[in-house]
């Protein structure tokens, strides 16, 4: 069973530092290493780990360093897109040797797990926090899906289109999303979306796209839709989510949310 394991916004900041002066990302994600590295041999195997966006808070090579760090721990390899908190310039002086950073401009990528491919899109507009895909992310999109002919495909980018009920965070997702789920809604083959940035696990339905949020490695954003509520971080366990295709008269994509903290053991039932 080809598949992968999400993670996303790891928000690493400089060794010492705490995001908003309360969420220790560095210790998060390096429980979330420690645990998807335990349970690896439970799962079966597992083609590679796909960040999608937010390595680091501020974009700075010191904190791209420290995730690095951290991920050299990882004993699978991966793969990223950035996320609003990251700079191209950053992630490219941090990654430019890696086989999925192209030499310039948007960080675009497709990786084949031969039943289904995954097509990562850079959503980053610099200076914005809200997402927005350029004319050549769009150009590579349609490429990427004429080439594939109807193979089953996820669409993985860092802002969702998806809106998640929270209005500060929908506010600022895919602002052109709507274009890039007509066109999956459009492809003839199965096609799934996968983003982060809301640091919550949602999924929804657009049209035939199953459409997935996927929840942080450290915090999350607290959800209270109150018209007075104030945009909060909320200390919830971290998560990493599994993504398998299941080759079965039933099967196709499925998704599972793993809890990265601390588990005191499993028994077996009765």
């Amino acid at each position: 069973m080809p598949a992968f394991i999400q993670i996303s916004d790891p928000h690493i900041v400089a060794e010492g530092a705490l995001v908003c002066g309360r969420s220790d990302t560095a210790t998060a994600l390096r429980r979330a290493v420690a645990s998807i590295n335990e349970r690896l041999p439970a799962l079966g195997p597992i083609d590679c780990a796909i960040v999608t966006g937010d390595l680091t808070d501020h974009g700075t090579d010191e904190e791209y360093a420290h995730f690095a760090q951290i991920m050299a721990d990882l004993t699978l390899p991966w793969q990223a897109i950035p996320g609003n908190h990251d700079t191209h310039d950053g992630m490219r002086r941090a990654f430019g040797d890696e086989h999925w950073m192209p030499a310039a401009g948007p960080i675009h990528w497709l990786r084949d797990f031969g039943p289904f491919v995954v097509i990562g899109l850079d959503t980053v507009l610099d200076g914005a926090h809200h997402g927005w895909l350029s004319d050549c992310g769009f150009a590579f999109l349609d490429k990427s899906l004429a080439d594939l002919n109807c193979h089953p495909v996820i669409v993985a980018t860092h802002h969702p289109w998806l809106h998640s009920g929270i209005p500060p965070m929908d506010a600022d997702n895919l602002r052109n999303g709507a274009a890039l789920i007509e066109r999956l809604n459009s492809y003839k083959g199965t096609a799934k979306m996968t983003s982060g940035h809301v640091h919550r696990a949602i999924t929804g339905q657009i049209g035939k796209v199953c459409c997935q949020i996927a929840p942080s490695t450290a915090h999350a954003v607290h959800r209270d839709v109150r018209a007075d509520a104030v945009h909060a971080m909320a200390l919830e366990p971290g998560c990493v989510t599994l993504h398998t295709w299941l080759d079965a008269p039933l099967g196709g994509f499925l998704s599972d949310t793993l809890q990265t903290t601390a588990r005191p053991g499993v028994w077996p039932f009765g």
